[in-house]
């Protein structure tokens, strides 16, 4: 296998991951804290936006614009210029709707919650806690599940399209 191959294949498996990640969040974790109360869902939120931070999450994370952009790089340099255009779009879809949205969105909000005191907080402090992070977080959330599936969708894109004659 080929550099160009392995980093086609890497950029949709790792894309894929991701994508399937932030898509199953939105369909079964965000409805099921939907149901708990204010206390539970602060309590559960802090512990797994502390557990989340950790390299099986991080390092694909971070490096899938590496290897998106990477593997347009290489089709562009191999004449393959509809796959490397799919992967640029790929690439700067998910730098721009992933992590832009996790850094500049995201992440603020569960720093902010991070840094709430649960176990010395009044019952109306907790729900206004929530209510502030909870709709602008899942907000949030579905617009980088969206980029996500449709960076996703690209990088497939480019595995999918014939090779051009060079």
């Amino acid at each position: 296998m080929n550099l160009e191959t392995a980093l086609l294949g890497g950029g949709i498996v790792t894309t894929g991951l991701m994508s399937g990640l932030l898509y199953g969040w939105s369909v079964s974790v965000i409805p099921g804290t939907k149901r708990v109360p204010a206390g539970n869902y602060v309590d559960t939120m802090q512990h797994i936006n502390r557990a989340i931070i950790n390299p099986a999450f991080v390092v694909p994370f971070m490096g899938i614009p590496l290897v998106l952009g990477g593997a347009a790089v290489l089709q562009f340099r191999a004449g393959e210029h509809r796959r490397g255009w799919l992967l640029a779009g790929a690439t700067a879809t998910y730098v721009v709707g992933v992590l832009g949205v996790t850094i500049g969105g995201n992440v603020p909000l569960n720093n902010a919650l991070d840094g709430f005191d649960l176990r010395g907080s009044a019952s109306e402090a907790i729900e206004r806690r929530r209510t502030t992070y909870e709709q602008p977080w899942n907000r949030w959330h579905y617009l980088r599940t969206v980029a996500s599936v449709a960076s996703f969708a690209l990088a497939a894109a480019a595995a999918l399209v014939a090779t051009e004659d060079v």
